[in-house]
């Protein structure tokens, strides 16, 4: 039997380690499940999910050149339907909160500023913008020191 990514076998489980589980395949080949691949929920014990010996159906992830072959099972389970005794998800309302309309827009001068310009009014709108934040939140600038000081 010829293995191709994708195809769908049933395998014998032979192995039960920490991070998986190996499979035999048939022909004397045998894959790898990673723990991750074993349910579609979080598998923290491996043992609670599968045993040895059980027979289970894989899906083939990768054949890799060294021989390996990477399965899963939780790829190989039928999707799964969505019922419609299934409660709907309700959609979230978002209070939105008032817009600030502090700020005020200002077009450019139609010629370039000097650097000494851009730097004045770069640290006029920094100072109007820290004093605001500092009478918005008074405790803002107060750092806690371990010395007392």
């Amino acid at each position: 039997m010829e293995l191709k990514i994708g195809d769908i076998v049933e395998g014998k489980i032979t192995t039960i380690t920490s991070f998986g589980v190996f499979v035999d395949i048939g022909d004397g080949k045998s894959g790898m499940v990673h723990i991750s691949e074993v349910a579609k929920n979080y598998v923290n014990d491996i043992n609670e999910h599968v045993k040895t010996n059980e027979i289970v159906k894989v899906k083939v992830l990768n054949i890799g050149d060294d021989g390996k072959i990477s399965l899963s099972i939780k790829r190989a389970l039928p999707p799964e339907k969505k019922s419609e005794d299934a409660p709907r998800r309700e959609k979230k309302t978002v209070t939105k909160q008032p817009i600030d309309n502090t700020y005020t827009w200002t077009p450019k001068k139609s010629e370039p500023a000097s650097f000494e310009e851009m730097m004045n009014r770069f640290k006029q709108t920094s100072d109007e913008k820290f004093s605001d934040l500092k009478r918005k939140n008074p405790d803002a600038n107060r750092t806690k020191r371990g010395n007392g000081y």
